[in-house]
């Protein structure tokens, strides 16, 4: 897809500094740029790149004043970096504007669907599946019997999505997540042997829910695994049987949830953390990373270590902690004066 500076400006409503019919076809840092990408300027700290940029466009801020000749045209804008993301998003939309039914797929006689719908090849929809307007199914993508999907969903290549899942409006799943698998139920009998306990109930996803490659989250025993609308998962993330995530909470890579924990809303929760399970995590709690959280966790707290302290105290304990060598020479050389 080739785009000129002027029509770059006319989506960002900036002004063209330079030829606008110059054409970009692909995206670029500014230290990487090349003829035929666009690129942008936001961080004062790379100014000077500004002036070596082989990139056929650059979108600056309209504060931006060059003080040697360039070699880019410019699109200023109010604020370079909000207009990059915007331009980022709007690819985007147009790249996956997919529409129409590839061949071969299998789909059942009770799965609908509705307007300007994408399903690539391969993909299965199983009985009693609901699509709405919109929605992009990639090729390889399972869906299960009695699943429902809301409108502008996008499923990508290889996503799996069991029965009775239901999905929300403005949701992404990414390659290779799976949703609705198996809880890790499982009770010992008489004889100490573990024998499975069925897992009957769903998983909800409410809108504007993104899910990561490779991010499982498995239904629940009974009633439902549930993220509340706005939650963003990271890749390889497990969730539990019958966790609940509330609203606009954002979790990175690698994070494992046990069963039956309830988290909050807007928590953010970094990257290979552990969470115990049947525990609450209240709202607005930052987690950082690899952190191993073993207990109820209120409102607005910020813990770090496993297992996890309060931020603070973390931080003063690793202080005493890193020292541990020096102190206890110290204490060996009074021991020895006594």
């Amino acid at each position: 897809m080739k785009f000129t500076a002027g029509q770059i400006a006319g989506i960002l409503e900036g002004e063209v500094h330079g030829n606008p019919e110059i054409a970009v076809h692909k995206l670029a840092k500014i230290e990487e740029g090349e003829e035929g990408s666009l690129t942008f300027l936001a961080n004062p700290k790379y100014t000077s790149f500004i002036y070596k940029t082989k990139a056929s466009v650059t979108i600056v801020n309209k504060s931006f004043v060059p003080e040697q000749d360039l070699f880019t045209t410019l699109i200023k804008v109010e604020d370079a970096y909000k207009s990059f993301s915007k331009l980022l998003e709007y690819y985007n939309q147009v790249k996956n504007n997919k529409i129409g039914i590839e061949e071969p797929i299998f789909k059942s006689d009770t799965a609908t669907y509705g307007a300007d719908v994408y399903i690539g090849a391969f993909a299965y929809l199983g009985n009693n599946v609901t699509l709405g307007d919109n929605v992009k199914v990639y090729p390889n993508v399972y869906i299960g019997d009695n699943v429902k999907i809301g409108n502008n969903v996008i499923l990508f290549a290889g996503a799996k999505v069991y029965s009775e899942t239901i999905i929300g409006n403005n949701c992404v799943v990414n390659s290779g997540a799976v949703l609705g698998a198996d809880g890790f139920g499982f009770a010992p009998n008489e004889d100490g042997e573990f024998v499975k306990v069925p897992q009957t109930g769903n998983v909800i996803l409410e809108d504007n829910v993104d899910i990561g490659a490779g991010t499982t989250i498995d239904r629940a025993t009974l009633g439902s695994t549930i993220l509340r609308k706005g939650v963003k998962l990271d890749n390889q993330i497990q969730i539990a049987h019958n966790v609940e995530i509330g609203e606009h909470t954002v979790i990175a890579a690698q994070t494992g949830i046990a069963g039956s924990t309830k988290i909050g809303k807007h928590c953010m929760i970094g990257g290979q953390v552990g969470i115990v399970g049947h525990i609450v995590i209240g709202d607005n709690v930052k987690i950082q990373a690899q952190s191993g959280i073993g207990r109820n966790v209120k409102d607005n707290e910020v813990l770090q270590g496993s297992p996890a302290l309060n931020y603070g105290d973390y931080n003063k304990s690793y202080v005493h902690f890193k020292n541990l060598p020096r102190i206890i020479s110290r204490i060996d050389t009074l021991e020895k004066k006594d």
